[in-house]
């Protein structure tokens, strides 16, 4: 279903849980990230695009004028409840927690909804790294804004939403996600500084090519820390290189000090240098149109991820693999992991109209070497969050 068909439906479901038609809708979309992975909390740069799934709201004043949000869901069996007379903090169910710290960010402006029945849908793929949470938080801004009439800058509402997951999820996210789904729009990419938070829409009109995302239907279980460790491991690379992080750090730089570095330390902040380059030449080769260049970058990223970063897992390499024995000559550019690791998806640049023989043999050989049903969908770079009744 496309946007507008997706909040008829959310209008319709709307009336049946509540009695009534949803006098707003607002809608905010997952993302996938194209290249720059764990780049975000080194100071570096990441390419993501939003995605045509989305999370949609559609609400109205309560009728009896309490000054209480309800918010029910169509995936989730219990309703959360913001009594927005009182400090607004994180309780039970969890899921509640992300819209909540939103509203908590909103009313810290002066900034509040008053009353509502909320009912939330979402088709971005739950736990599969493609950012539902912040699509949650970033639509939950977005209601509150036609509801009040009051629109913020699209960056601030980026900063609330990733402030309401420190807080009220104690996810210690970096800013990547709320921006894409904030700022993104058709057509475009967005080439993020996460340093300087500056952003340049990168445009990827061509419409030969399209990106596929596979999700393994894998997430593995970890013993706990490594993402933690491994920012401790750059932040080490950084402090030994004499640099605030490793943004400011060359190749060569990092060779010449190869010696103050553990092996492993030294091949974390390998990935970290070059990806940060690898990301700002992708941006320049979709620019172009250059996609053979481009599929290279992301096949180098891939590879990096796996052996210098180690958070790979077999199943994602084997998607890579599938992808590369298929090749350009068939309709595959590249291919590598995104998102945080250990499982979840895949991105691949492929020729447009090759996507279904493409997708058809990923499947196939994919279930043959793991026994395992991947998950595969298209997308071009979608819209970020809008408001689509007001």
């Amino acid at each position: 279903m496309n946007l507008q068909e997706l909040s008829a439906h959310v209008a319709a479901e709307f009336q049946k849980t509540y009695g009534r038609a949803p006098r707003y809708i607002a809608a905010a979309p997952g993302r996938v990230n194209v290249i720059g992975e764990h780049t975000d909390y080194n100071d570096g740069f990441v390419l993501p695009m939003a995605i045509e799934f989305y999370t949609i709201m559609a609400a109205d004043k309560r009728p009896d004028g309490a000054n209480i949000v309800t918010l029910r869901s169509t995936s989730q069996p219990d309703a959360a409840m913001v009594d927005l007379a009182q400090p607004i903090t994180p309780t039970a169910p969890k899921w509640g927690n992300y819209p909540r710290g939103v509203l908590a960010g909103f009313a810290a402006r002066n900034i509040t909804p008053g009353g509502l029945d909320v009912l939330v849908h979402s088709t971005v793929p739950l736990g599969s790294g493609l950012s539902s949470s912040a699509a949650l938080e970033v639509c939950t801004g977005t209601l509150i804004e036609a509801v009040t009439g009051k629109t913020i800058d699209p960056i601030e509402k980026a900063l609330i939403a990733q402030k309401a997951e420190h807080d009220f999820a104690n996810v210690p996210c970096g800013i990547m996600d709320q921006f894409i789904s904030a700022l993104g729009r058709e057509g475009h990419l967005l080439l993020l500084d996460c340093r300087t938070r500056k952003t340049e829409l990168v445009a990827m009109s061509d419409p030969s090519v399209s990106l596929l995302i596979i999700n393994t239907n894998v997430k593995h279980e970890l013993s706990g820390g490594e993402y933690a460790e491994r920012r401790a491991q750059c932040e080490e690379a950084a402090a030994k290189l004499g640099v605030k992080s490793l943004r400011d750090c060359t190749a060569d730089q990092l060779e010449q000090g190869k010696a103050k570095l553990s092996e492993v330390v030294y091949r974390r902040a390998r990935h970290v240098i070059g990806e940060i380059e690898r990301t700002t030449h992708a941006a320049e080769g979709i620019r172009s149109s250059n996609w053979p260049a481009v599929g290279n970058l992301m096949y180098a990223s891939h590879y990096s991820l796996k052996d210098d970063y180690e958070v790979s897992c077999p199943e994602l390499d084997v998607v890579v693999e599938i992808a590369e024995d298929i090749g350009a000559k068939a309709g595959v550019y590249g291919c590598r992991m995104t998102g945080g690791g250990f499982g979840g998806c895949c991105v691949a640049l492929v020729k447009a109209d090759s996507v279904e023989a493409i997708t058809k043999k990923i499947i196939a050989d994919y279930k043959a070497k793991t026994g395992i049903d991947a998950t595969i969908f298209s997308s071009r770079p979608a819209a970020g969050a809008t408001i689509i009744k007001s």
